[in-house]
């Protein structure tokens, strides 16, 4: 295929207090959300300044491929600058006809997946004739070289224990709660839905298998919405009560659900799950994040060339794959549906 460019898409976040604000009225147009919420979550993002970690870290992972390929490699976000409209305007100008894209989300479902193709439609139709083509790359939560950089990272916090408490610690992966009916969405019909909950589970059970650990959990965090609407459970600080209540002296959480490090990871882990622990007097380890190990950009040069050079997939799970699109069109007609969903910040 021949290719002028790569576009890492990814979600976005404020760079500075003045920011949040804004951001989250992005985020949320269109849902009716209650300010109040948005309240909430604006004094997260407040606790640290008024910055999200997230577009600095993209900006290394560019910095990174960009030494593993040889095209020219674009930034653009759904939510905060470089907006993907404008960045997909900027490669019209510089006359890229054809582009790959890198969306930062390992997995499949509506925001980790489908809404990427939204706002590769979005982009195109905003520049209009002089949009070049853009091919999303596929989900990658079962690539060889993402299940490693989780493995080592998983290796390195449990280190960071005690010694007395470090072998019984318990290993637990975390990812991005979503409504049920959403998740049972995420999928076609004929796979039996649930693509994005089945996808975080197969990563899980890879990386746990790499490290040798007997038994792992899957839990959720970062949740929001009424309580009477249903997500996916059980939420990351429930289950450390529920872990120290059969005597789990320690946890190594390993947020495998995210690539990069951002406003979400370090309160809902570094903050509330960390603070919880304490109470309970358990050991905490929290693993990094894949996006800054250099074999993830490693990785994504190699979903570059499946596309350059038809290099041969490299998959490790059991678990289908898909988010390869053509123009923002989906993989399937009727894959990954919008629910009616509450505030994500990233």
């Amino acid at each position: 295929m021949n290719v002028d460019a790569l576009l890492v898409l990814s979600f976005g976040g404020p760079e500075g207090p003045e920011d949040v604000r804004p951001f989250l009225e992005n985020v949320v147009r269109g849902r009716g959300v209650p300010p109040e919420r948005l309240d909430a979550v604006e004094r997260h993002y407040q606790h640290f300044g008024g910055v999200s970690p997230l577009n600095a870290r993209n900006r290394e992972i560019i910095a990174a491929v960009r030494e593993r390929i040889e095209l020219p490699v674009y930034f653009g976000n759904r939510n905060w600058h470089p907006m993907v409209e404008d960045t997909v305007a900027e490669m019209a100008r510089d006359g890229v006809r054809r582009a790959l894209v890198f969306a930062t989300s390992a997995y499949g479902g509506y925001s980790a997946c489908r809404q990427y193709d939204d706002d590769i439609a979005r982009a195109r139709e905003a520049v209009g004739e002089q949009a070049p083509e853009l091919v999303k790359l596929r989900h990658f939560f079962d690539h060889p070289l993402f299940v490693a950089a989780n493995a080592d990272a998983v290796r390195a916090a449990r280190q960071t224990l005690p010694a007395a408490v470090r072998d019984a610690a318990r290993l637990v992966f975390t990812a991005h709660s979503i409504p049920t009916a959403a998740d049972a969405a995420a999928g076609p019909p004929a796979q039996g839905g649930h693509r994005y909950s089945r996808q975080v589970a197969e990563a899980a059970r890879l990386v746990a298998a790499e490290v040798g650990a007997e038994e792992h959990d899957v839990v959720w965090q970062s949740r929001s919405g009424p309580p009477q609407v249903p997500w996916l459970e059980p939420d990351i600080v429930d289950h450390l009560d529920v872990l120290h209540g059969k005597g789990v002296p320690a946890v190594v959480v390993a947020p495998v659900g995210f690539v990069s490090d951002h406003v979400e990871v370090i309160w809902d882990l570094d903050t509330e799950a960390r603070e919880r622990a304490e109470e309970l007097g358990m050991g905490f380890a929290r693993a990094a994040t894949a996006g800054p190990d250099p074999r993830f950009a490693d990785m994504v040069a190699e979903l570059a060339a499946e596309h350059l050079h038809d290099a041969a997939p490299r998959e490790l799970g059991d678990e289908p794959g898909g988010g390869c699109t053509v123009n923002g069109a989906p993989c399937a007609v009727d894959c990954c549906l919008p629910a009616r969903r509450p505030v994500r910040p990233e």
